[in-house]
């Protein structure tokens, strides 16, 4: 009884402190993930009975059981109405460990979250696949959520989700909402989407797409006229293209890209970073690419090294490249410039870019230094041969403008470092 009530004042804790995750592992306290940075509870170091007790007293039979065999298990349940938690338990040096991640009960909005204006005419679309990408705790289930419940708010349509745990629940509003647990109601995801099509769908979310069957299994459905939203590991829209060619044998690569190629609606990869602007708030940076024909164009033909290019140009579709969105939140005081350093895809190109904006950023990292003072190098190369002469005014003016700039960057920095 005493262990009921000790897990239910660490979730108690966890919701009030707006934790989103609970780390419990033996020889040290209880510990929370705050704002991106973890936090030790004033309580005792835990011992291996601790945490064995804290596992068995929220751990269906069945879990355990799986926890026994393999070493790990995965699993959600709701605290009450507050919150409902994705748990991974698993051994480490034959002690138990458990992580909980937090799963607000409240859906978020799109502009809650900042997704794209793009992103409601996805959901709006009959067909095609969408892909969510990005690293662990970046924020993919919470902006597919979004999404799911965008639809089921202004649609009717058929959704299945096929999901590992389940976390959102999703109550049936104009749509019909169907969720399948992976290991509960279905073995896995690949057996999972073979039967979804037979079940009437309109849309389908596959929580992970994580091997070829499935993969193959999302692409085929989105060809056969269903709107597929999925989520993969990956960082930027280039990489997940080729993440998901290279999944296939060598022989297949040339029909997958042409069935991507006409299918892929969309990637959006996420960062989720603290904000400064907020006490304790979370903001998802991300890099948006909609599949217009030139990209088609670039994957059929297996050049995804020149998307970016083409996200870069692509600004009236509501595109855009990850390092350019961190450093617009940086530029409007949202996140920290290490923070902004930390999460880009290119860190020297991002010092080097601060520099130019009058920012004095200090790199210990003697690669990262070198990176940005070759990024720097290359920058200034090409400037009088492709610019050219400047009309009469306009050097004066940019130069104005850049001034300008460079005294609300740091007059903004100036504040920051007060502030700490």
């Amino acid at each position: 009884m005493a262990t009921t009530i000790q897990i239910d004042r660490l979730l108690e804790t966890v919701v009030r402190k707006k934790a989103s995750d609970l780390h419990m592992a033996v020889g040290r306290p209880p510990t929370l993930r705050v704002s991106g940075h973890l936090r030790e509870l004033q309580t005792k170091v835990l011992e291996p009975e601790d945490t064995v007790a804290l596992m068995k007293s929220i751990t269906p039979e069945r879990i355990q059981q799986e926890y026994e065999e393999s070493g790990s298990g995965d699993f959600g349940f709701a605290y009450g109405d507050q919150a409902r938690f994705r748990v991974a338990i698993f051994k480490q040096k034959g002690a138990c460990s458990l992580v909980l991640r937090r799963i607000p009960n409240n859906i978020m909005t799109f502009e809650q979250i900042g997704l794209p204006k793009m992103a409601e005419g996805i959901c709006r679309r009959p067909r095609g696949i969408f892909l969510v990408t990005g690293p662990t705790g970046s924020g993919k289930t919470t902006t597919l959520a979004c999404m799911i419940n965008y639809i089921n708010e202004n649609f009717d349509r058929h959704i299945i989700t096929m999901e590992d745990p389940i976390e959102y629940y999703h109550q049936h509003k104009k749509s019909i909402v169907v969720q399948r647990e992976i290991g509960v109601d279905v073995p896995s995801f690949s057996e999972a989407l073979r039967r979804a099509l037979r079940q009437d769908p309109d849309v389908m979310l596959v929580g992970e797409m994580r091997d070829l069957a499935t993969i193959g299994s999302a692409i085929t459905a989105a060809e056969t006229g269903h709107l597929v939203f999925g989520t993969l590991h990956t960082s930027g829209a280039a990489s997940t293209i080729n993440r998901i060619i290279d999944a296939f044998p060598t022989d297949q690569q040339e029909q997958v890209r042409v069935q991507l190629a006409n299918n892929l609606i969309a990637v959006l990869s996420q960062a989720l970073c603290p904000r400064i602007d907020v006490d304790g708030g979370m903001l998802a940076a991300y890099e948006f690419m909609y599949v217009t024909p030139a990209i088609q164009n670039l994957i059929r033909d297996n050049k995804s090294f020149r998307i970016d290019s083409e996200i870069q140009t692509g600004k009236r579709y509501g595109m855009e490249l990850l390092d350019d969105n961190l450093y617009r939140h940086f530029t409007a005081g949202r996140i920290s410039a290490e923070e902004c350093i930390d999460k880009s895809k290119i860190p020297g190109q991002m010092v080097d870019r601060m520099r130019r904006a009058g920012l004095n950023v200090e790199v210990e990292d003697d690669a990262l230094s070198a990176e940005a003072d070759e990024a720097a190098t290359g920058a200034q190369a090409p400037t009088a041969s492709v610019i050219g002469k400047p009309q009469p005014g306009q050097a004066a003016a940019a130069d104005a403008d850049r001034q300008a700039q460079i005294a609300a960057n740091r007059a903004r920095m100036a504040a920051m470092q007060a502030k700490r």
